[in-house]
């Protein structure tokens, strides 16, 4: 990552543990590519947890993957950019280990409720998000973030529907909150396509 002028704003990038995280990073012969590419592996690591281990301890390991994720999208901009180690491709890292990571996930959350379709759709829906907000970009206006179901959104909905589900299938046996989860990102992720072309297309009128 190395583009400081387009970058989500992030109220943990100001806390001293990142700080103090990232700095230690950057000190480090670890490079802020290999750190975006590790968030593929974290989310490689969660989707299968809700393949194939969707018990109430792999549901909590996976709720921990995925903000192992989150933790490395955080911080390959700070090593990067903070700490001075950014790259040419920075941008390409920045942009394709989020689709895939977040497809991952989505994908394998709806396998995980028995809706592969939801799960697909949800995939399908959050990676448009990021094409509008890319395009935005790419015709010269500040790249939108808004929701309601940006990344951070989705993640912390499927951390949480991760955490209620491994209670919920621990006493009941059931899986509702993961269904809810995953129709809740395909949502909101729709909601979220809506209200960035719309804005998008005010940015573009007013440019005139």
């Amino acid at each position: 990552m190395n583009d400081s002028a387009n970058r989500r704003p992030l109220a943990s990038r100001g806390t001293r543990w990142a700080q103090a995280l990232a700095g230690a990073l950057a000190r480090s012969p670890l490079t802020p590519n290999q750190i975006s590419v590790a968030s593929i592996a974290f989310a490689l690591a969660g989707a299968a947890l809700l393949l194939w281990r969707p018990t109430p301890a792999g549901l909590v390991l996976c709720a921990l993957c995925v903000q192992l994720r989150l933790l490395c999208n955080l911080l390959d901009g700070m090593v990067a950019i903070e700490g001075g180690k950014s790259s040419p491709l920075g941008a390409l890292y920045n942009e394709f280990p989020d689709r895939i990571a977040d497809s991952l996930l989505i994908v394998a959350l709806g396998y995980a409720t028995a809706q592969p379709w939801l799960g697909w759709l949800g995939a399908l829906l959050a990676a448009l998000t990021a094409y509008i907000r890319v395009t935005g970009g790419s015709l010269g206006l500040a790249q939108d973030f808004r929701g309601p179901m940006a990344k951070p959104h989705r993640m912390a909905v499927l951390t949480l529907a991760c955490l209620l589900g491994a209670a919920e299938l621990a006493m009941a046996g059931s899986r509702h909150a993961l269904t809810i989860a995953a129709a809740l990102i395909a949502l909101g992720a729709a909601v979220t396509c809506v209200t960035r072309t719309r804005a998008l297309a005010r940015s573009l009128r007013a440019r005139r």
